[in-house]
Order: structure tokens, then C-alpha cells, then sequence
């Protein structure tokens, strides 16, 4: 019997695979996007919806059938279409993420927060900076879920509502830190701006009619 849940969607570990992380327990579970034979011999994720379909970033509701070697997707819906990018070795930073890690390392802090605002003053986004640490580093636990995002997209939701965002995991030639950039909107100037300077090209979003 399948079980329900809700998850995040994040890259998977090997090519045509996706992580699934249970919002709950933050548990990651690697499913086929059918891009290639799996041991469930099943390519598809239910209601029409194929799971190759969903981006790094979604938020999706989602019953796995945990009886097969690796967990097959039954069905799934798209709760939200937040976009995830990661970049490693960008050059340069963006000023405010370079602002806010100087910010961090005069304090003795090991991460620090900013708001984000457009020559307007008006507030576009927040980025949180963390130090490295670990074998992998910060941007490597993003991506793998060990580290979930959710906290930092939670705290935005909480002062500006529920909405899909666009999220940037980067981090700097030479390390030191990692940001994360999460945009209000999708679609706005600033995530466009980032995805043109850190080379993250807005994926096709076959599953998403619009914002």
C-alpha cells in the first residue's frame, strides 16, 4: 500500500533520478524519473503526470510504494513550483551576499541573514549566508537534503505569504561560504537577474501553467 506524503523535490544522486524529501521527517527518498531502466520498471508518476516532469525546487504531494528496491511513485501532484538552482565557484558574489558573510565573520557568527531590496526600496527577496563546514560543504547538503532548505523558505513565507519562490544555492570561488538567495517572485527582475549572472537558466516547466 502506498504511503502519502508531502515533499520537496531535489536533484537526484545519479542521472534520471530525483530526491523526494519528506517535509515531516527530512528524509530523502531516490526515485526513477524513468529516464532510464530502474528496478520498479516503472517510468511513470500517476495521474498523468510523469515524474520527470517536476523540477528540483517543487513542492509535491505524493503516495510511494515503498515494496520495490528503490520507491516508485503511485501518484503526485505539484503543490507549489518553487525553483531550485545550485552554482558552485561563482565569481563574482553578489554585494549583499559579500555584505552579509564580512557582516558574519565580524560578529564571530557562523551565518547571518539580510533583506533583499530593489532601487526602489522595495523588499525583493532575503539571503542567508552560511560558513562551511563538514566533508561536503554546505552547497553539497542543500542539494542532498541533509541541510533542508525548508527553515529559511518557512521564515519568508511567514512575512510574505505562501507563493513559488526562486531559490540560489552559490557558492563564491575559493568556498569560505555558502548563500542562499530565495526571491519573493518566480518571475521577478531578481531572479531573472540571478539566473542570467550565475548561469541557471529557467528550466521548462511542463506541469506549470503559470505563476
Amino acid at each position: 500500500m502506498a504511503e502519502q506524503g508531502r515533499y520537496r523535490v531535489l536533484p537526484g544522486p545519479e542521472p534520471d533520478t530525483l530526491r523526494l524529501l519528506d517535509r515531516t521527517t527530512c528524509e530523502p527518498a531516490v526515485v526513477s524519473t524513468g529516464g532510464s531502466e530502474d528496478e520498479s520498471g516503472s517510468d511513470d508518476a500517476g495521474s498523468g503526470a510523469p515524474i520527470g516532469d517536476l523540477r528540483p525546487g517543487y513542492l509535491v504531494d505524493a503516495a510511494l510504494d515503498w515494496t520495490t528496491q528503490r520507491p516508485t511513485v503511485e501518484s503526485v501532484s505539484v503543490v507549489r513550483p518553487t525553483l531550485f538552482a545550485f552554482a558552485d565557484g561563482v565569481d563574482p558574489m553578489f554585494e549583499a551576499a559579500r555584505e552579509t558573510w564580512q557582516a558574519a565573520r565580524s560578529e564571530g557568527e557562523a551565518m547571518n541573514t539580510q533583506v533583499l531590496r530593489n532601487t526602489d526600496n522595495e523588499v525583493t527577496g532575503a539571503v542567508y549566508v552560511f560558513a562551511e563546514s563538514g566533508e561536503r560543504g554546505r552547497l553539497e547538503e542543500f542539494r542532498e537534503g541533509a541541510r533542508p532548505l525548508e527553515p529559511l523558505l518557512d521564515r519568508v513565507a511567514e512575512s510574505r505569504g505562501e507563493a513559488p519562490r526562486a531559490v540560489f544555492v552559490l557558492r563564491p570561488v575559493g568556498g569560505g561560504f555558502t548563500a542562499v538567495a530565495i526571491t519573493l517572485r518566480k518571475d521577478g527582475q531578481l531572479a531573472e537577474t540571478m539566473r542570467d549572472t550565475y548561469d541557471c537558466p529557467r528550466p521548462d516547466e511542463p506541469l506549470v501553467e503559470g505563476d
